[in-house]
């Protein structure tokens, strides 16, 4: 039996949900295994099925549990956050949270660009991009779907490269010295499609998030456009916001 501290100023369900967090990160309950009931872990830290119910219910808006309804609470990977960061790649970012990145290759080839593609580049409709449509997984979990689009005339033979074994970042930088300086990147969230929902693991129709991002040269020339589709269950966006100064309040 766990004892909580009732003297402290702290709520009893916020130290129900402290607890349990501490068993998942512990490792004691891993990712698909079923939690105990709620009356189970009532009789556990000795508290009400309300109390269980509202650590439950932040744990599953913090992305560490899902509830599913006539069968009960699972234990989820934790979602990768992001929010304002430096400029890095899929690969980069995995690494950054302990994860090991790889990609399965759906399409790759030059293609001519369509005219939301040649917008976002500032070329002229059906000059010749490369297209990179990839499945990108994380330990072995799907992650999201990604599509990149770079100007065919900045990256001769970039279609014979294989990259399911490269980074397109490293290749970029290693092989054409070309760094992108700064990006423009916009999320919304929508229903996944049944093509992406299949790639995904996902139910169709599931929730998604999916980003737009114009990747600038130095000089301010666009290096590259992507569209991705990310799990709605594995990221959340976090933000750090600061009130402004009282005369622009």
């Amino acid at each position: 039996m766990v004892i909580l501290n009732r003297d402290l100023p702290v709520p009893l369900y916020h130290q129900v949900k402290t607890l349990i967090l501490r068993e998942i990160e512990a490792g004691r309950w891993r990712p698909e295994d079923q939690l105990p009931t709620e009356d189970e872990l009532g009789d556990r830290f000795k508290v009400s099925k309300i109390t269980v119910r509202q650590a439950l219910r932040d744990l599953a808006e913090l992305g560490y549990i899902r509830r599913e309804q006539g069968r009960g609470t699972f234990v989820q990977r934790p979602p990768v956050i992001l929010g304002p960061r430096e400029l890095t790649s899929f690969t980069g970012e995995m690494r950054g949270h302990g994860m090991q990145a790889t990609s399965e290759v759906l399409e790759q080839g030059i293609v001519p660009a369509s005219s939301d593609v040649s917008a976002h580049l500032g070329i002229e409709n059906d000059d010749d991009v490369f297209r990179l449509k990839r499945l990108r997984l994380a330990d072995g979990e799907p992650m999201g779907v990604q599509t990149a689009f770079i100007p065919a005339t900045l990256v001769p033979g970039f279609d014979k490269i294989d990259f399911v074994n490269e980074s397109l970042y490293d290749v970029l930088g290693v092989r054409y010295s070309l760094y992108p300086s700064s990006a423009h990147e916009t999320h919304i969230a929508f229903s996944v499609s049944a093509d992406d929902a299949r790639l995904l693991h996902l139910l169709p129709g599931s929730a998604v998030m999916a980003a737009e991002r114009v990747s600038r040269l130095a000089d301010g020339r666009a290096l590259e456009y992507v569209q991705s589709v990310m799990r709605g269950d594995r990221y959340k966006i976090v933000l750090d916001l600061v009130k402004p100064s009282v005369d622009r309040w």
